[in-house]
C-alpha cells in the first residue's frame, strides 16, 4: 500500500483498525508522496461493479469541441463509484464487517452498493433534506439509512459520535483510500483523448474528486507522460462555497450553508479545504462559483446536449458558458451524477 501519514504529526497510518483520523493528535491522514499502482494487494480483496471506462463524447458548445466525461454511468449513477471500490476493498483487508457513512446522497449510495457487494453491513447517514432518489437506492442496496435533521453538517457530526463509541467510519471524506479510484478517471481521460486536457471543469464540495484527478494528472507528469497539469477549474455553489473562499480570501471564515438545489456540494467546512486549493494554486487550476437560478437551466442545456444530469453535475455548465471563449483545449467537462437521482417538484 502507498504511504500514508497524519498530515500533522506524521504518523503513519496503523497497520490494524480503521480510525478516520489520527488518535495522537486527531489530525487527517494523507497519502505521502505520488500515486502508484498497489500490484500487492489480492484479487480477492478488489472490489467492483465495473466501476469506470465511462465515455467521453464530444460536442459542439458555442463553436467550439467540448468532451464530456459521464461519470454518471458509472454503476450506481455517479463518480462516488471510483472512491467506492478502492475505499471498500481497503476496509476489507481490515477485516471490516460493519461501517458507517455520512451522504448528502451519492456518496452513501455507493457506499452502500459496495459494502453489499463486499459484506458488509452498512449504516448511512443523511441529511434529512437529501433526495429521495438518493434515499431510497440507499435502503434498496439493503444499508440502514438514518435520517438527521439540520444542514448537512448535522450528518457528519451524528456519524462522528457513532465513531466515538467504536463503530467503524468509513467517512470518503476523512479517509483517503478513496482519492486514487478518483485519479482513475484521469487515467482514462489520458487514454481517450491520446493527450492531456487543456481545461478540466467539474463540480467541488468537499473536494476529494478535484484532488484525486489532479493527482492523476501529477502522476502522468512524473512518469514522464504529459508535459503539464491542464487548468483545473472546480466549481461551486454561491449558497455555499468554502473552496472558493478559501481560494479567493485565505479563509473560510463565515461561510454560509445556505439551500441549494445543488446538494452534492453543500458542504460548509471541507475536511481537505486546505490541500485542494494548495494543489489548485501549485497546478494553476481555480474555483468559481455559480448562482442558484443558472443550475436549473444549466441542467437543461446539457439535456438538450443529449446529457441527463442532477443540478449538481450542472454547475459547470455555467463556467463553461461564461468562459470558454478563453479556455485552452482540449476542454473536458466532468458530468458527475444522474438526472434520475434527482427529484423534482
Amino acid at each position: 500500500m502507498m504511504k500514508v501519514a497524519c498530515t500533522q504529526c506524521g504518523e503513519p497510518y496503523p497497520e490494524s483498525g480503521v480510525p478516520y483520523k489520527c488518535p495522537t493528535c486527531g489530525g487527517v491522514y494523507d497519502y505521502v508522496g505520488p500515486f502508484i499502482p498497489d500490484r500487492a494487494r489480492s484479487a480477492k480483496d478488489q472490489v467492483s461493479l465495473g466501476e469506470g471506462n465511462t465515455p467521453l463524447i464530444p460536442a459542439q458548445v458555442s463553436g467550439r469541441q467540448v468532451y464530456f466525461k459521464c461519470e454518471y454511468m458509472n454503476p450506481t449513477g455517479s463518480f462516488k463509484d471510483r472512491g467506492s471500490a478502492t475505499l471498500v476493498s481497503f476496509l476489507l483487508t481490515r477485516g471490516v464487517t460493519e461501517a458507517i457513512e455520512d451522504s448528502s446522497g451519492n456518496a452513501g449510495a455507493s457506499f452502500a452498493a459496495y459494502s453489499a457487494r463486499a459484506g458488509i453491513k452498512a449504516c448511512v447517514y443523511v441529511p434529512d433534506s437529501a433526495s429521495g432518489p438518493k434515499r431510497k437506492q440507499i435502503e434498496a442496496y439493503g444499508a440502514e439509512l438514518v435520517p438527521v435533521s439540520g444542514p448537512r453538517e448535522k450528518a457528519s457530526e451524528a456519524a462522528m459520535r457513532a465513531a466515538d463509541v467504536g463503530r467503524v467510519y468509513a467517512s470518503h471524506a476523512y479517509l483517503p483510500f478513496n482519492l486514487p479510484g478518483y485519479a482513475t478517471c484521469t487515467y482514462e481521460i489520458f487514454e481517450q483523448l491520446g493527450s492531456v486536457p487543456g481545461t478540466v471543469i467539474l463540480p467541488a464540495g468537499q473536494g476529494g474528486f478535484y484532488l484525486g484527478m489532479a493527482r492523476g494528472f501529477e502522476a502522468l507528469l512524473c512518469a514522464d507522460k504529459i508535459g503539464g497539469m491542464p487548468k483545473m477549474i472546480g466549481v461551486q455553489a454561491r449558497a455555499c462555497a468554502p473552496l472558493y473562499k478559501l481560494w479567493k480570501t485565505g479563509t473560510m471564515d463565515h461561510v454560509q450553508e445556505s439551500p441549494t438545489i445543488a446538494e452534492g456540494v453543500r458542504n460548509r467546512r471541507p475536511v481537505r479545504a486546505e490541500a485542494v486549493v494548495e494543489m489548485a494554486r501549485r497546478c494553476g487550476g481555480s474555483f468559481a462559483v455559480v448562482d442558484e437560478e443558472h443550475l436549473l437551466p444549466g441542467r437543461d442545456a446539457l439535456a438538450h446536449l443529449g446529457f441527463y444530469v442532477e443540478p449538481t453535475s450542472a454547475l459547470v455548465w455555467r463556467v463553461l458558458e461564461e468562459s470558454i471563449s478563453t479556455l485552452p483545449d482540449p476542454i473536458v467537462v466532468i458530468l458527475t451524477g444522474s438526472g434520475l437521482k434527482y427529484l423534482s417538484y
